[in-house]
């Protein structure tokens, strides 16, 4: 689809939707283009993660793109990963054989240390 055309192929809509993957809740919601998946950790991503099976990301991304979809996974509210129309693998994603989802190294890190952040503060108010 050309996207002067307007309206996408295809539109998604969630209102307070859940997906629970091996005991892990994330929350899904979308702005109709694009659909948000949500972890509240980086260890509750990483758990969800191993439980999906492994395969080849090219049919999912290519039914994304086709239908001017996009799926961003999100972690503490920061977007970690991307498949579908808006997509753009660079060197790392081809490394890690996750090409064509885009993987945003700032949004991991980001994840990571504000999850560190809020440990660091759970560990204080337990000695205040």
């Amino acid at each position: 689809m050309n996207r002067t055309e307007g309206k996408p192929p295809l539109s998604v809509g969630t209102n307070n939707l859940t997906l629970a993957v091996d005991g892990v809740e994330l929350d899904v919601h979308s702005t109709g283009e694009r659909l948000f998946i949500e972890a509240d950790s980086v260890r509750d991503a990483i758990r969800a993660l191993r439980r999906v099976p492994t395969g080849d990301v090219r049919g999912p991304a290519a039914l994304l793109t086709a239908t001017d979809l996009t799926t961003e996974f999100r972690v503490r509210g920061r977007t970690v990963a991307v498949i579908g129309a808006d997509a753009r693998p660079g060197v790392l994603s081809r490394r890690l054989g996750v090409a064509p989802a885009e993987i945003r190294v700032i949004g991991v890190v980001d994840a990571a240390a504000s999850g560190l952040a809020s440990m660091r503060g759970a560990g204080r108010r337990l000695f205040q």
